[in-house]
């Protein structure tokens, strides 16, 4: 498997960790109200799943900033904002990062593949 493919994965595993906890935490926090979205764990070994699962998994993490960004759009007053908001804020945007960095390097190895 490509070095950097290995340690995205890797980082982005370790951003759902801290989504999942975030997600339960938000869950606890407003009972009654829609949790955010659950994402898929990437399967063992890597590079396997990533080229299996990785269309699914980039849905789903779309599904749960969309209800992040709904979140923060609609200023109810029965969510309680703390700091497990921000929690969740910061596990989203380092997956969507992690998201970002991994396609780039999937269409990238996908395209030298061809070219060869």
């Amino acid at each position: 498997m490509d070095v950097r493919l290995s340690q995205l994965a890797e980082s982005f595993t370790g951003a759902q960790d801290r989504y999942a906890l975030a997600r339960l935490e938000f869950a606890l926090r407003n009972p009654g109200k829609p949790a955010p979205p659950l994402l898929d764990r990437l399967a063992e070994p890597f590079e396997v799943a990533l080229h299996a699962q990785w269309a699914r998994i980039e849905l789903q993490l779309q599904e749960a900033l969309a209800f992040f960004g709904r979140l923060e759009r609609t200023k109810a007053r029965t969510l309680v904002r703390d700091a497990g908001d921000r929690l969740l804020q910061q596990a989203l945007r380092e997956l969507d990062q992690c998201a970002r960095a991994i396609r780039w390097v999937l269409t990238v190895t996908e395209s030298t593949n061809y070219d060869v």
